[in-house]
Order: C-alpha cells, then sequence, then structure tokens
C-alpha cells in the first residue's frame, strides 16, 4: 500500500442564491478522488473549527476511505468555508470577501504533524498554503515524493525555486505557459503538468512533450474541484503503473465526471 497525505486546505463551498453547502478545499478534494484507488491508504491533514461547518465535511467524508485523524480541531476558529459564484455556463468565480480561511491559510505544522508527513510516501500541497515552505524543506531531507499544484500562480522565477524538490509539478494555464514548463523539464527530473481546461492537459519529462485531449461534456454543471480530481487521478495512476499518458487520461476521466455535478465530488 501507498501511503498519501494530503493538505492542509478542508473547507465549505457555500453557493450563493441558494445557500447549498459542498464540502470541499484543494487537499480535501484531492483526498477524496485519491481514496477510489484501492493502491492508497489516503489521510487528510488540515485543520477544522467546532462549528457547523466542521460537521458538514466530516458527514460528507464518512463513507470514504480517508484517516482524519490528523485534522486539528481548533475551537476559537472558524472553518474555512468559500462563497462561490457560477457563471450561466458553469464556471465559478469568487468576490474579494468570498474566502473565509486563516485556519488553513496560516497554518503552521507541528512536530507531530511533520513526522507524520515524513513517513508517507506521497504528500500534496498547494502552494498557497501557509505550511509549503515547511513542506519543501521536508522534501530537503527526505524521500517521499511531493506534488505540488500552482494553480494560477505566475512568478515563473520564484517557482523554480521549487522544482528541483517537486515530482509532480501541476498547474493551470494557457498554451502560452508551455515553453517555460517544456524548460522546467529539461532540467528537473518532475513531471511538469499544464491543465488547459476544454483544450486538454500537458505534460512534460525530460523535454518530451505528452498531449491528452480534454473529453466531450454535453453540459457542465460546475468546475469546482475539475482540477483538484485531475490532479489525485494524475498523481495516482502514475505512482501506480508509472506511464504518462495512462496517468493523463485517468486524471481526465476523473475530471470529467466532476464536471457534471455541483462541488468537487
Amino acid at each position: 500500500m501507498i501511503n498519501l497525505v494530503a493538505l492542509p486546505c478542508l473547507c465549505v463551498d457555500v453557493f450563493d442564491g441558494t445557500d447549498e453547502l459542498y464540502a470541499g478545499g484543494e487537499a480535501l478534494n484531492f483526498a477524496v478522488h485519491a481514496s477510489k484507488f484501492g493502491e492508497f491508504n489516503v489521510s487528510i491533514l488540515g485543520a477544522v473549527g467546532q462549528d457547523s461547518y466542521a460537521k458538514f465535511i466530516m458527514d460528507s467524508i464518512s463513507d470514504k476511505r480517508i484517516d482524519v485523524s490528523h485534522v486539528r480541531v481548533e475551537k476559537d476558529k472558524v472553518t474555512a468555508n468559500n462563497r462561490t459564484y457560477l457563471t450561466a455556463g458553469g464556471d465559478r468565480y469568487y468576490k474579494d470577501d468570498s474566502w473565509t480561511g486563516d485556519i488553513v491559510d496560516k497554518m503552521i505544522l507541528n512536530h507531530d504533524e511533520l513526522e507524520f508527513i515524513k513517513k508517507s510516501d506521497v504528500v500534496f500541497v498547494h502552494f498557497w498554503a501557509g505550511c509549503f515552505g515547511q513542506i519543501i524543506d521536508l522534501k530537503k531531507n527526505n524521500n517521499f515524493r511531493l506534488a505540488v499544484d500552482f494553480v494560477e500562480y505566475r512568478n515563473f522565477k520564484e517557482m523554480e525555486k521549487y522544482a528541483p524538490y517537486i515530482d509532480y509539478f501541476m498547474i493551470s494555464g494557457e498554451k502560452s505557459i508551455l515553453p517555460i514548463f517544456e524548460a522546467f523539464s529539461e532540467k528537473y527530473k518532475g513531471l511538469f503538468n499544464v491543465s488547459l481546461a476544454d483544450k486538454g492537459s500537458v505534460t512534460y519529462h525530460n523535454g518530451e512533450k505528452y498531449f491528452v485531449q480534454a473529453n466531450k461534456v454535453k453540459e457542465v454543471i460546475d468546475t469546482t474541484g475539475c482540477g483538484d480530481s485531475y490532479h489525485a487521478g494524475f498523481v495516482c495512476s502514475h505512482l501506480i503503473n508509472g506511464n504518462i499518458y495512462e496517468a493523463m487520461r485517468v486524471g481526465t476521466e476523473l475530471a470529467t465526471e466532476t464536471l457534471s455535478h455541483y462541488g468537487g465530488f
């Protein structure tokens, strides 16, 4: 079995207009989709408050193969939540005051959490996490595989500082940024994966380009968590069989399924 830990973002998406709740967050979405692979023991490491949002999150994953014993409960803080808006075409968007998330954005890992991560085989984290620097420091002296989602960050000079330590370097973008990651792949050993939404996805490894088309979708209900599900399928499949094309295909299948319903899972 492969021990995987995803951190630190667990949150509730509150859909404007209906106040419907959907559990989500990059780490939680990734963990849920990773748990579909029988070869993995999946843990989520993060923090929640002692409130109705926290209960909703835990109830939503109670039937999943996910170890939640490393989720902190911080009584004096509010569980991360995000007011989510949807366009007529199903794309999500947010406003300046949508996000309430200090509990995860400013999370600093304690000694026990760091020791737990050291023992894992693969770690998933997003670049915006407050503990991202701690994870990079751990990676420098430990052998776990590291998967990082850079989302839509565009400071490529800053990114390159971390590239030597990342095994699965993932970002959402457009075709114009592809040459940058092709160049990265010629210098660093990791897989550099660029999601191009409905235009498919590209991975570079050792300077070689791999391209997989997006699946045709009759109707997009909600794009929330689409990238997280792709990343889980991509990373887990590649760890199992080492085939880049197959990993991209599996990621695409999971992303396609996610487009068919509200919420990340």
